[in-house]
C-alpha cells in the first residue's frame, strides 16, 4: 500500500512564510498534493492508496480519486501519523508499504515502477531528497520492517535503520521523487525542472493563474514557472517576484515565449 500523510495544509510550508503569505502557502500545498495524486491516479500498476490526514482539503482530494483515507486525529506529525497507518497496515495482513510526501509535484509513475522493480523479496528501497538528507521515498517488506523517523535530516538515520534489519536496502536516485519543495530555492528548482507530465485545468486551484499557461504543466510547476519568468522578463530578484504575486495575486500579461 502507497501510504502518503498530509499534515493540515492550511499551516503548511512554513519554511516558506519569509516569501510567501500563508494563503499562497495553502494554495501551493494543495496544487502539489494533488499533483502527486493525479501520478498516482493515472497510474495503471498502482496498488492500494492511502491519504493519511485528518485535514478536510487532503481528504476530500483523497476521495475525489477513489483512494482510502486513515484518519490521522492527532495530527502530530508525519512519523506519528505513519507509525499508526503502518501498524493498521500490518492489522490488515498488507505485505508492504511505501510511504512518499505529498509535496513531490515531479513524482513520476516510472520513478514508481524503478522502486518496485528494486523491491527485495525481504527488505527495503530508500529514495533520499535531492539534498541528500531527507528521505522522499521508503518501501519496506514487510510493512513494519523498521520504524520511520521523518525529518530534514532522515535520510542517514533510515538508512542505518534498514541496514539494522540485515535485510537488502536498496537505494535509488530519481529526480522527480527527489525535488520535494520548501524553501524559496525549492521553488527555483521546481520552476526550472521541466515538469510537463500532468494534466491540471481543474478543481479551482488554476485561478491562481489568470490565462492558459499550457495544457501539460502540472499545477505547482506551473505556478513556480511563472514566478521564474517574471524574473527574468523584469529582471527582478526571486523575492521580489513572489511578493508582487503575494500582494496582486496576479501576473503581468505574458509577452514573449518565456511564459509557459
Amino acid at each position: 500500500m502507497i501510504l502518503i500523510p498530509v499534515k493540515h495544509l492550511e499551516d503548511a510550508k512554513q519554511r516558506l512564510s519569509p516569501v510567501l503569505d500563508r494563503e499562497s502557502r495553502f494554495a501551493l500545498a494543495q496544487a502539489m498534493l494533488q499533483d502527486v495524486l493525479e501520478t498516482l491516479g493515472s497510474w495503471p500498476n498502482c496498488p492500494e492508496v492511502a491519504v493519511v490526514s485528518s485535514d478536510p482539503v487532503g481528504l476530500e482530494l483523497a476521495r475525489s480519486f477513489d483512494f482510502q483515507v486513515i484518519l490521522d486525529q492527532a495530527n502530530l506529525s508525519e512519523t506519528d501519523a505513519i507509525e499508526r497507518a503502518t501498524q493498521i497496515c500490518e492489522s490488515r495482513g498488507i505485505e508492504n508499504t511505501l510511504v512518499i510526501p505529498g509535496d513531490i509535484p515531479l513524482i513520476s509513475a516510472w520513478e514508481l515502477e524503478k522502486i518496485f522493480e528494486a523491491s527485495p523479496n525481504e527488505g527495503s528501497v530508500l529514495v533520499p531528497a535531492a539534498d541528500g538528507r531527507g528521505t522522499n521515498a521508503v518501501l519496506r517488506r514487510p510493512a513494519g520492517l523498521f520504524p520511520l523517523r521523518f525529518g530534514n535530516d532522515s535520510f542517514k538515520p533510515h538508512l542505518a535503520a534498514a541496514q539494522v534489519t540485515r535485510k537488502p536496502c536498496v537505494v535509488l536516485s530519481l529526480p522527480g521523487i527527489a525535488l520535494d519543495v520548501d524553501s524559496p530555492a525549492d521553488l527555483k528548482d521546481l520552476a526550472n525542472s521541466p515538469g510537463e507530465t500532468l494534466n491540471c485545468p481543474h478543481h479551482g486551484i488554476c485561478g491562481l493563474f489568470p490565462w492558459p499557461l499550457g495544457a501539460r504543466s502540472n499545477q505547482a510547476t506551473r505556478y513556480s514557472k511563472n514566478l521564474y519568468a517574471l524574473c527574468a522578463s523584469k529582471g527582478w530578484s526571486w523575492n521580489k517576484a513572489i511578493f508582487w504575486w503575494s500582494n496582486t495575486r496576479s501576473f503581468p500579461k505574458p509577452k514573449d515565449a518565456r511564459w509557459t
